[in-house]
């Protein structure tokens, strides 16, 4: 009968062998490329071996072995725990101190390990081999991989953390998303996706394609985010421009929002929006089988994606939240919707208007002979009796045609947008219905389509047979 003991040695060795076969092949992978002749093959291996410290002819003989039986063919042999009789009598306060040498500096290589050892005596030159060493390393768990971990743990400021109420903390992020022929005569266009996500129930506040990345988009998203959910109390951001920049820090300001930054380089801090980024992969994934040609387009299919699927799919962080609280949780799980219905936490609404104040840019410019200013790159007609002074403009980025003009001793107005006439107007774009007919659709997506008209009609129905009961009561 196997005991715990041996299983878990046993299970310590297998990692150790995976380990070692993934470093291998990282190794050799770029000595694999069949377009690389010998005489460049050779150069390349001189240069890995020198690298990684490791000979060539054993970086010869992992090729060998990945040719002959694949990734299984870089596994090291399990040579148990069996002393060869070439070890030393102190070989075990050797694999000590070797465990000690890596402890105190964990990017220390085994051939490094080997050397001290040898310069401070410990060791006859040559008699300690590097896979050897490197084995008894892992076994003590201090291999690469195990260091990793425990280095990238160090780093953290937190284990996984989760508020207990909605709108206490939400995470934003921008990821790139598929190209789409939008641009100026059928351009491909790269799209972008601003979400905004609740950190308690992983519900979406709002999310949105772009066709670029300016600060704009993330002020867009929190600006219909607030306005359709209420006040949020904590954002929590990367160090990416768009989450940096003051008018976007000022905007949530005036609305009670504070603005917390992750730390550089640490994707873990924010991982509701990075698990969240997952769901983004399967989407694009479909998207490229439904043959995508408009932004509304993506917009439309990205609303049903959320709303009938995201939303409604048990989510296992918010089971994870729960089972350390040792609470109970449905047989079915629960969803970032139902999740999101069912706290307590009550939403605080902002007037419209306050929220529409707080997202708006205000610059100074001066009105031109014409009577005109410049708002990014466009022309709007103020009036004549502003000539020369310099007034205080307002707007919002996302929607340019409406600018107010203030100026001391009138009362603010709106400038309308210069009309040039239609011979000048550049080329209209390619209409839709003229591009190539592409047959291909995504069968999961024009599925989620079908199921969120069903959903709105079951709404609609609702809502009519409820009035229809109010009258019937009034008539009583």
């Amino acid at each position: 009968m196997i005991t715990d003991e041996l299983k878990k040695e046993e299970q310590v060795t297998k990692e150790w062998q995976d380990d070692q076969a993934l470093e291998r092949f990282q190794m050799i992978s770029p000595l694999l490329d069949e377009s690389l002749d010998d005489a460049k093959r050779t150069e390349l291996r001189a240069r890995i071996s020198e690298q990684h410290q490791i000979s060539a002819r054993s970086l010869y003989r992992y090729e060998s072995y990945y040719r002959n039986k694949g990734f299984s063919g870089l596994r090291p042999m399990d040579r148990g725990s069996r002393r060869t009789k070439t070890l030393p009598e102190n070989f075990n306060e050797l694999v000590n101190e070797a465990i000690q040498l890596k402890r105190d500096v964990p990017s220390r290589s085994v051939a490094q390990i080997i050397m001290i050892l040898e310069m401070e005596g410990l060791a006859p030159p040559g008699i300690l081999k590097r896979s050897t060493m490197q084995r008894y390393i892992y076994k003590g768990g201090f291999g690469r991989k195990q260091m990793k971990k425990y280095m990238d743990a160090r780093k953290s400021s937190s284990r996984r953390f989760c508020k207990p109420h909605r709108m206490m903390l939400v995470e934003s992020d921008i990821k790139y998303g598929l190209k789409l022929p939008i641009g100026p005569k059928g351009a491909m266009v790269q799209t972008y996706l601003v979400v905004i996500i609740d950190d308690h129930s992983r519900y979406v506040l709002e999310s949105k394609w772009y066709d670029h990345q300016r600060e704009s988009i993330v002020e867009d998203c929190y600006h219909r985010a607030i306005l359709k959910h209420g006040k949020i109390i904590s954002c929590y951001h990367d160090n990416g421009k768009q989450f940096v920049s003051g008018q976007l820090i000022r905007s949530l300001s005036m609305l009670g929002s504070r603005v917390l930054k992750a730390k550089p380089y640490s994707p873990q801090s924010k991982g509701g929006v990075e698990v969240f980024n997952r769901f983004v992969n399967a989407f694009l994934a479909e998207t490229a089988v439904q043959k995508i040609r408009t932004l509304d387009e993506l917009n439309k299919f990205w609303d049903i994606w959320l709303e009938e699927y995201y939303h409604n799919k048990p989510h296992e962080g918010i089971e994870e939240y729960y089972k350390s609280l040792n609470s109970p949780i449905p047989a079915g799980g629960i969803s970032p919707l139902q999740e999101w219905n069912r706290d307590s936490h009550p939403l605080v609404f902002h007037d419209a208007s306050i929220v529409g104040s707080a997202f708006l840019h205000h610059e100074y410019r001066e009105v031109d002979k014409g009577g005109c200013i410049s708002v990014a790159g466009r022309m709007y007609e103020t009036s004549t009796a502003l000539i020369g002074a310099k007034v205080e403009i307002a707007y919002d980025p996302m929607r340019p045609e409406i600018i107010t003009i203030s100026y001391k001793g009138i009362v603010p107005f709106t400038a309308k947008p210069l009309r040039i006439g239609e011979y000048c107007d550049p080329k209209p774009a390619i209409p839709v219905s003229m591009l190539p007919a592409e047959p291909e659709s995504s069968r999961f997506l024009e599925g989620l389509k079908r199921q969120r008209e069903q959903s709105l009609t079951m709404q609609a129905n609702a809502l009519s047979f409820s009035s229809y009961g109010k009258e019937d009561a009034d008539h009583v």
